[in-house]
């Protein structure tokens, strides 16, 4: 791959000189702002330019944020930035992404690029929030060295986010937005089409032998008849369980392509926004009212919010004061996302769409916990509301032209209300009748349904972030050609969180939703009921040495005090912190301004040289109170399951320290014809120690796992960016770029004597850290093949399977491939986005199910009724290994067929393995500009329109049958919306597993209206 790279990156460099070459420079009318005199706002809101700037960094504007529509800023990113690699674990109406730079750090701990917006230390979930029209710039710190100021909190990179201000012009200026985006279900799992409704050994409804199987109405299984079988293909027939009246519904005993596709609706999303801005020569006011509303492609699931910025500043001689107040009101309402493994357990001759009114009991299968979706939809909700208010304030005092004071305060607080319900329904309590068949008298508890009992749980949770820095700044020319800037400081954090939260089962009225009327209490140890509050302090030092405006130094020294370290011996009140340095130096080159030779050079134009060095650590592995006994620990358990006087049984060592990141990075920036060509590459080699994550102990010792560090890991990787503008005038422009971005991660070392450590297992596969594998990775249960690779057989015709666990693949991708275009004539111009990433692995757990139900393609790509022998397979003979010929089961029949995939198959976990190789087109959009001649006479200062689409068009590995989205795979287990409760039982980093909850993927076109006045 490092030659195909290097080919496709000389081959587009030397045809790009042939372009550029063709065009003279006279016809080049738009004039280009040199890479050095871009100014880039860094950590702690200290500008610098971007000759100046150690480590390899990206700057995106508003523009690129905005010309897809994309309601959240951070997706808008994707694909744009080397390096960046976002997911999004939820796919719900109120989608979350994760943002990591570089790979991980941390088998544990939150490998999540810190995010800040304004200056002031933030969250992934409100850069998401916040309308991508009023961010002025997201400028992405990739390497340690930019976040090193940050200490503990920017180990990971930093995403630092810039909101808009007003204008110099002392005129009003109104802008209105207005967009409206549809959405619909794009990819779903390929399901065999030769197979339809019925079970094996089922004659109760239709006593039929169809070659070995019955036809069952009712049945969530494909093992029914062949569709091609003469005695029963094309017939009308009754489909599910009897409605109210007794009536079936029916439908042709035929396949339907995508049948449950239908259950989604086209979604429809709404952006409107209004910013007025106005400004002068000392001051600035800006303010923007926007609007989201999304109703999603599941019936009901909607989010609306409402977002309120304004920020203003104002000189007052040399005293400055600027402000942000940010105010984010938003409510969702969903249903359970786990509806979707009903859906795909749906023989593929049954339109779910028939089933809209037909209630729990009238359901197109028996079985099935909530077997009809649509009752789902009406009678099991989550419905969230978060109010989120951010106030802003920074002063600065300009003491002289040399010395300066500011001090920024940002307060942050989010409530949060969470309710969920489910009306519950006592299938006990029902009987079908009036249909003239067996199933009169019978309900669901007869065929092994069990009653859904009614809940209600409500969580109220507040939160409190304080974030404050204290700089004094020095700017001196030490001589003509030495100057310095340094900033000393103070800076801390302090974020304080309560839950609350109380339900339980047995609503006495039903659809009145209150704790009053839940009849059985949970018991509150099993809900979140936490009340927490984390700090950090350090003090801090930057300094930025220039020499002749061509060499640059920087260095930075925090040192900083985590109270997750902090400690309480029992019986006293004294917490003792460890406070511990954290340090990186660095320094570029610019040849082109030091070189008589290369100055003023007419093709290498531009030439930037850095080098750094980091130590930073994190602690985001180490939970809070974790080292503290007294407050951190409230044992429940003996007697009666409440507060208890139990010894803790999962303890964290006393002693444990942060994780240490010991980074070492090397970049160059080269612009080539006055920036018509500019390429940019990195590399870095991390090296991390002390590890965190659980071990377990001897049992001698009264407790189950200890937390502590325990081993050593390497990061290391390259990227490479290019941009090309091979024609530029006034009327027309033509960009393109590309970047190509490359980490790995590897577990060198783990303390114990152990080689694994495990985040996330389930009986045959699961997501761990090993020694000397990359990091996180897939492992789980094998067939046993022979020196061949043809799978070993037992005398049965079953496979036979290792009994360690084996490799099945990384999560992380060998490398990231990015594209983006743009071309510009007058008033058009069209652009699009598009990124491949390949060499990843995922679980489709769908798989399980598909596997059971018969909806497997190999699973229906034979005759069932001769049975199945397992492809490429052998049995050893005689001591040699020899074709097997021995059916699965022993049996030739199609009862052996269901037992095989329905038990034997799903056990192993490299059945699950799947192929995350992806090439997705991110973006297409098309704007049209008014010309100003249009409105010189109108009170219409600009007015814009544009059509866009998003994931217009993506493609899969052939093995990932559109099982899932390999962006979508979860951190975490089996999802539960309940307030108060997890979502799973996987740490951050068990990334790899994609749950039946992930909704499929979606795409979306759009029309965008934009005008200023």
């Amino acid at each position: 791959m490092k030659k195909l790279t290097t080919g496709v990156l000389t081959l587009v460099l030397s045809s790009s000189l042939v372009v550029v070459n063709a065009q003279e420079t006279k016809k080049d009318t738009v004039r280009t702002q040199n890479i050095e005199e871009v100014v880039v706002t860094g950590a702690l809101g200290i500008k610098k330019k971007q000759d100046a700037v150690i480590g390899s960094n990206a700057v995106i504007k508003t523009d690129e944020l905005k010309k897809a529509g994309n309601p959240n800023a951070v997706l808008a990113l994707t694909g744009k930035v080397s390096g960046l690699q976002i997911n999004v674990p939820n796919s719900s109406v109120n989608s979350q992404a994760t943002i990591n730079l570089r790979g991980q750090r941390s088998i544990t701990g939150d490998n999540g690029a810190l995010v800040v917006i304004d200056g002031a230390i933030s969250t992934v979930a409100i850069f998401q929030q916040l309308p991508p029209e009023v961010i002025e710039s997201v400028n992405i710190i990739k390497g340690q060295q930019g976040a090193a100021l940050y200490g503990s909190q920017g180990s990971n990179g930093a995403i630092i986010v810039t909101t808009k201000k007003g204008s110099n012009s002392e005129k009003i200026t109104f802008t209105l937005s207005s967009n409206i985006d549809f959405s619909s279900i794009y990819k779903l799992p390929k399901v065999q089409q030769r197979y339809g409704q019925g079970w094996v050994g089922e004659p109760d409804f239709d006593p039929t032998d169809y070659n070995g199987t019955n036809f069952v109405p009712y049945e969530n299984g494909s093992w029914g008849p062949e569709y091609s079988n003469p005695a029963i293909a094309g017939q009308i027939l009754p489909i599910g369980l009897p409605q109210a009246d007794g009536s079936f519904i029916t439908g042709a005993y035929a396949p339907i392509k995508d049948n449950f596709k239908k259950f989604f609706k086209t979604g429809v999303l709404y952006q409107n926004g209004i910013s007025m801005n106005v400004g002068g020569r000392d001051s600035y006011a800006f303010l923007s009212l926007n609007r989201v509303q999304n109703d999603f492609v599941v019936d009901q699931d909607q989010l609306k919010r409402n977002n309120i910025l304004f920020k203003a500043g104002k000189k007052l001689g040399d005293f400055r004061i600027d402000g942000v107040f940010n105010l984010i009101d938003q409510r969702t309402s969903e249903t359970d996302p786990n509806l979707y493994n009903e859906l795909l357990n749906t023989p593929t001759n049954v339109d779910v769409t028939k089933f809209s009114h037909s209630g729990a009991m009238g359901a197109w299968t028996v079985y099935g916990h909530n077997a009809n979706p649509y009752w789902q939809i009406e009678n099991v909700r989550y419905d969230n509301k978060s109010t989120t208010f951010v106030g802003n304030l920074k002063a600065e005092y300009e003491i002289n032209k040399n010395i300066s004071v500011s001090y920024l305060a940002n307060m942050r607080t989010l409530s949060t209300l969470g309710e969920s319900h489910n009306n519950g329904f006592l299938y006990s309590q029902n009987k079908w009748a009036n249909s003239g068949t067996f199933l009169d008298g019978l309900n669901p508890t007869d065929f092994g349904t069990e009653d859904i009992i009614s809940n209600y749980y409500k969580s109220i949770g507040k939160t409190f972030d304080y974030y404050g820095d204290l700089l004094v700044n020095f700017n001196y020319d030490l001589t003509n050609d030495i100057n310095m800037k340094l900033n000393v400081g103070f800076n801390n954090t302090d974020v304080s969180t309560s839950v609350v939260t109380q339900g339980g089962s047995n609503l006495q009225i039903p659809g009145f939703y209150h704790i009053n009327n839940v009849q059985n209490l949970d018991t509150t140890s099993n809900l979140a009921n936490t009340q927490s509050r984390r700090r950090t302090v350090a003090g801090l030092a930057n300094l930025d040495l220039s020499y002749k405006d061509y060499l640059y130094v920087n260095s930075t020294f925090r040192y900083e005090g985590n109270s997750a370290t902090a400690t309480r011996p029992t019986g006293t009140d004294e917490f003792r912190t460890k406070s511990l340095p954290y340090y990186s130096v660095g320094a570029s080159f610019v040849p082109t301004k030091a070189f008589d030779v290369l100055k003023n050079n007419d093709v290498l134009n531009y030439a930037k040289i850095s080098v750094g060095y980091t130590k930073v650590g994190s602690a985001a592995a180490i939970p809070t109170y974790g080292t503290d006994e007294v407050t951190g620990l409230i044992p429940a358990g003996f007697p009666f399951n409440v507060s208890s006087f139990a010894i803790n049984r999962n303890p964290t060592d006393p002693d444990i320290k942060p994780e240490f990141t010991y980074s070492k990075e090397a970049s160059i920036q080269l612009g080539f014809f006055k920036d018509r060509i500019s390429l940019g590459a990195a590399v870095y080699d991390l090296k991390v120690t002390d590890l965190i994550t659980r071990k377990t102990t001897s049992s001698a010792a009264g407790i189950s796992t200890f937390l502590g560090n325990v081993g050593d890991m390497t990061n290391k990787g390259q990227e490479f960016d290019l941009e090309i503008v091979p024609f530029r005038s006034k009327d027309f422009e033509w960009k393109l770029s590309s970047s190509y971005s490359s980490y790995k991660s590897k577990v060198t070392a783990l303390d114990g004597g152990v080689d694994r450590v495990s985040l996330l297992a389930y009986a045959p596969y699961g997501v761990y850290a090993k020694v000397g594998e990359d990091f996180p990775l897939i492992m789980g249960t094998t067939y046993q093949r022979d020196d061949q690779g043809r799978v070993i057989v037992g005398a049965n015709g079953i496979p036979l399977v290792n009994s360690d666990l084996q490799v099945l693949g990384k999560v992380n991708p060998d490398y990231i491939l990015g594209f983006s275009t743009s071309f510009r004539y007058k008033g058009f111009t069209l652009s699009g986005t598009a990124d491949y990433r390949t060499g990843n692995s995922f679980v489709a757990t769908v798989k399980n199910g598909m596997s059971q139900n018969g909806q497997l393609e190999e699973s229906a790509n034979f005759d069932r009724s001769q049975g199945y022998i397992v492809p490429n397979s052998v049995q050893l003979v005689g001591g040699a290994y020899v074709t097997n010929t021995t059916p699965v089961n022993g049996v030739a029949n199609y009862s052996s067929v269901v037992n095989y995939f329905g038990a034997s198959y799903p056990a192993v976990g490299e059945n699950y393995i799947v192929d995350g190789t992806a090439l997705k087109i991110r973006e297409i959009a098309l704007s049209y500009t008014l010309p100003k001649s249009l409105l010189q006479n109108t009170f219409v200062n600009s007015m814009s329109f544009g059509i866009y689409a998003r994931n217009p068009f993506v493609w899969y590995a052939d093995s990932n049958a559109n099982y899932a989205d390999p962006e979508t795979t979860s951190n975490s287990g089996a999802i539960n919306k309940q307030p108060g409760q997890a979502l799973g039982t996987g740490g951050p980093n068990a990334n790899g597993i994609a749950q039946t909850g992930q909704y499929p993927t979606t795409r979306t076109y759009g029309f965008s209206f934009s005008a200023t006045f």
